[in-house]
């Protein structure tokens, strides 16, 4: 409220940040994943593509930190909550890709 004394982000604000965040790294790890893998029928099966996943989520942290998100804040449901995200987000996109054999 304007009485309140705060820094960093409100509540709606610092939830909103860390969905979107978590939502484009997991679509933009299964768009490299799909540039350096490929979409032919071995990319499906090939575990180079958890590593974009992996570095996506690993990657959002100073991300979170650069926009203003207190992630020292962060508990064990937070943390999980930014790899599923990011999880669902790039197998839903990859699994498209895939599907399409789309040539990123």
């Amino acid at each position: 409220m304007a009485t309140e004394t705060q820094t960093g982000l409100t509540g709606h604000v610092r939830g909103v940040t860390v969905t979107t965040l978590a939502c484009l790294a997991g679509v933009a790890a299964s768009v490299a994943a799909a540039a350096v893998v490929g979409t032919g029928s071995g990319a499906a099966s090939d575990t180079r593509a958890l590593a974009f996943l992996v570095a996506a989520v690993a990657g959002q942290y100073p991300l979170l930190k650069a926009v203003g998100v207190d992630v020292s804040d962060f508990g064990a449901k937070d943390h999980l909550y930014v790899a599923f995200m990011t999880f669902t987000l790039w197998f839903i996109s990859f699994a498209i890709l895939l599907t399409t054999g789309a040539t990123v």
